[in-house]
């Protein structure tokens, strides 16, 4: 509302009043009150025209500030009363926008600049596909696979033919909870590795190697497991409660029967593979044993890698009730492994259809 005097016109009157004119006159002339007069001789008493702008205008400059403040002070209320959880996705940020503005009455500009988004970005509504297929196939999926990550399921959907890129799947595996749950490793010491050239066909270096699990009623049994480092095969997982040397041999002389021999294989140094009869028959045949240093098993990663697949997905999972129920749930499992399973280092191909990917594209080469 503007005022009916200026400050100089105020200024002017009690000048006025100064010179020797009554004040009952005065406020008679101008149509004021005495109490007008008194509080604005209170205010501008003694003071010039200059004096009363410079006053108007420091009034002005502290009510400005004063509303700045108060302002400030509103906004750190409402960010504190959001900002507890990390807001970071849109949704979270619209959730956020719309409780300042309910709560604390800010407009939808001003909360919106508070949280750090635009207001068409607040007034988006996602028209996304529904989930609801897609997220009861992932769950039917994870508990048959239940050591599967998104990664694995994303390949296995695909191969039934759902048009779904990887960002979508994981939000959908997220929201189902079908995070798998990471089994703590054992910790290897930071010491130089040595370094295997690596194969680069089919049938060009193997790796053998134990693992030890139990039956229901405490009995222990072992497992030989032997793998293709290039194609990464399960060629063989020969399963009893002792595999001694001549066990060992007589898994290689099947395997090479059925597919040849490598030029070597990578062993440690246990009994099994250290003894006389693997190494006379590994003479007789030509075959080279590649022995890693003791207590260094990371120089056989090709197994080692497998082992913790096999112990992760297999041995872990199941409850075997007796030796047969043991070597028909590995053998499912081997096969499955071989056929079925995407592999991560392939390409997300199984192990026989890169084998497979690989001799086509190599005949091609030679009959061109």
């Amino acid at each position: 509302m503007k005022k009916r005097f200026t400050e100089e016109q105020i200024i002017g009157i009690l000048k006025e009043a100064e010179a020797g004119a009554k004040v009952a006159e005065l406020c008679r002339k101008h149509g004021i009150s005495d109490a007008t007069y008194y509080n604005w001789k209170a205010k501008f008493g003694g003071m010039t025209v200059s004096d009363a702008q410079r006053l108007k205008a420091l009034e002005a400059e502290n009510a400005r500030l004063k509303r700045l403040l108060a302002e400030s002070m509103l906004d750190n209320a409402a960010l504190k009363d959001v900002l507890g959880p990390k807001v970071v996705s849109p949704q979270a940020k619209r959730a956020a926008v719309t409780h300042i503005m309910q709560v604390h009455g800010l407009g939808v500009t001003r909360a919106c600049g508070l949280i750090g988004i635009s207001r068409s970005l607040y007034r988006y509504e996602a028209r996304r596909p529904d989930d609801q297929p897609l997220r009861e196939r992932l769950c039917e999926l994870a508990a048959h696979k239940r050591r599967y990550g998104y990664r694995r399921l994303h390949v296995l959907v695909k191969r039934e033919g759902w048009a779904v890129n990887h960002k979508r799947l994981f939000r959908v595996y997220q929201q189902a909870g079908l995070a798998v749950r990471r089994r703590k490793r054992k910790r290897i010491a930071g010491v130089e590795r040595q370094v295997k050239a690596p194969a680069t066909a089919p049938n060009q270096s193997w790796s053998m190697d134990f693992v030890s699990d139990g039956l229901a009623d405490g009995r222990r049994f072992r497992t030989l497991n032997i793998v293709d480092d290039f194609t990464k095969e399960c060629l063989a997982i020969e399963v009893d409660t002792s595999l001694p040397g001549r066990r060992v041999v007589a898994v290689l002389e099947r395997l090479a029967d059925a597919r040849g021999l490598p030029l070597s294989i990578t062993i440690d140094n246990g009994p099994e593979f250290a003894g006389k009869t693997l190494d006379e028959w590994a003479y007789r045949t030509g075959l080279k044993l590649h022995f890693i240093e003791p207590g260094k098993p990371q120089q056989n990663a090709y197994i080692e890698s497998f082992n913790g697949k096999f112990r992760d997905e297999c041995l872990n999972e199941h409850w075997f009730v007796s030796m047969r129920h043991a070597r028909a749930t590995i053998a499912d499992w081997c096969q499955e492994y071989n056929n079925d399973r995407p592999h991560s280092s392939l390409g997300y191909l199984t192990p026989k259809q890169f084998a497979d990917s690989f001799l086509t594209a190599d005949s091609n080469l030679v009959s061109y």
